[in-house]
């Protein structure tokens, strides 16, 4: 069976394993069942495409249903530890990484494919950790929506019941620079669930409050109530279930437990990770640059840099200035694709990447591949795709974290065509 064939079985069966709202329904029927607010859209509503499966058809893990109660609340995520996460997870397995508040979590690909949106609490931080299949994307955001006033006064007018809160100085700092932090008079409180919407066949997520739709790879809402509003991002690092285990032994792992009967560890979209093999539902035009389906590492900006995994792969690590700032691009080997194979452990090893500053106390640190292992220059210290001084001098020491997206490169252009591939020094 070709690749694409494959997908529209994979989306029948993951709709008809919901055994939620019937059948696929169009875009506009969706707006419709929504009630999302057409009259506010940064993009055209004819970019908008049905993926197949009707509004939390792909079941998003808990979900407080939507304002309506056209859609379903769903349980609450459930935990294990990493050594009982071991018994039905291999080695090289790839997780989504969180950190934040001192605590870490490890979200299985082989259960978010199934779900796409995991809405959670790490430490106190209130997230939605999210992965698109269709773009091999992974971003983790804050469930707080930062709202000018007017965006709150919209709020109000659509909910009169919504509980608006301050923002709070731990919200804002997290927030860009460059995004406007004094103009974020409240904030909002929602959980997100999958529209079974797609634009540029990027997973659209609706909030339970408002219904507006996000597109996943960049943060904004789309359309709706709070079109043109921004979520805050964190770091949310695609890496295998070995580096997690090791880097936090006490950390927790998304249990299978979800609630919904699906065949986790299998892989419905067998096949799809082929770099040149086209898109699904996806019609726009192709940057040919790189092929469709690369994968790339990318720096959101004005241009965002993107850093393709095929150059990583043979070169450990990329040295460079972003947005004025020494930057440094880890690539190390052992995580395998979650899209390849029938089974997500026996996928491809695709290895994973980190991105960091390269500013250590008042030392600009600068990196090479060096005897098989990341060293800086100034040191000679070995350094782990985590960003983790393991050896040498600065053994102990961390870089900071530097906020990237892990994507298929058709997508990513698609959103932002300015972008550019960067690899080399500069």
């Amino acid at each position: 069976m070709a690749p694409l064939a494959r997908i529209f079985v994979a989306l029948l069966a993951i709709c008809t394993a919901a055994g939620s709202l019937a059948d696929a329904q169009s875009a506009a029927a969706v707006f419709s069942l929504l009630d999302v607010d057409t009259s506010h859209a940064e993009l055209s509503l004819g970019d908008i495409r049905s993926g197949g499966p009707p509004p939390q058809g792909i079941p998003a893990l808990g979900f407080a249903g939507d304002a309506r109660g056209v859609t379903a609340a769903t349980p609450a995520p459930a935990f294990v530890t990493a050594v009982e996460a071991a018994s039905w997870m291999s080695p090289e397995e790839p997780v989504v990484m969180v950190s934040l508040d001192g605590a870490s979590k490890a979200y299985p690909l082989q259960i978010l494919t199934w779900h796409e949106i995991v809405n959670d609490t790490v430490g106190t931080v209130p997230v939605a950790v999210t992965f698109c299949p269709l773009c091999a994307s992974a971003l983790a955001f804050d469930r707080r929506i930062p709202l000018t006033d007017a965006e709150a006064r919209r709020v109000l007018q659509r909910r009169p019941a919504a509980s608006l809160d301050p923002p709070g100085p731990a919200l804002l700092s997290a927030l860009p620079l460059d995004a406007g932090r004094d103009r974020v008079a409240s904030t909002v409180t929602v959980t997100f669930g999958v529209s079974g919407l797609l634009v540029n066949s990027n997973l659209l997520m609706f909030d339970s409050l408002t219904a507006t739709l996000w597109p996943q790879l960049v943060g904004t809402g789309a359309v709706g109530t709070l079109a043109g509003a921004e979520l805050v991002r964190y770091p949310a690092q695609i890496v295998s279930f070995a580096s997690f285990r090791a880097a936090h032994p006490d950390g927790l792992v998304l249990s299978r437990k979800t609630g919904f009967r699906r065949d986790y560890g299998r892989n419905p979209y067998v096949g799809y990770d082929r770099a040149d093999t086209p898109p699904f539902l996806y019609d726009g035009k192709l940057d040919a640059r790189l092929p469709p389906k690369a994968r790339v590492v990318v720096l959101a900006g004005d241009p965002p840099f993107a850093y393709p995994y095929a150059l990583l792969a043979e070169r450990h690590i990329v040295n460079d200035v972003w947005r004025g700032n020494p930057v440094a691009v880890f690539w190390a080997a052992g995580t395998r694709s979650a899209l390849g194979a029938a089974d997500v452990a026996d996928g491809a090893d695709v290895g994973s990447v980190g991105v960091y500053g390269r500013e250590l106390g008042d030392r600009t640190l600068s990196f090479a591949w060096r005897h098989g292992e990341i060293r800086d220059l100034q040191t000679g210290s070995s350094w782990n795709v985590l960003g983790e001084a393991v050896d040498g001098p600065l053994r102990g020491s961390s870089l900071a974290p530097i906020l990237h997206t892990d994507t298929f490169w058709f997508a990513y252009a698609a959103f932002r065509p300015n972008t550019v591939i960067r690899g080399r020094e500069p």
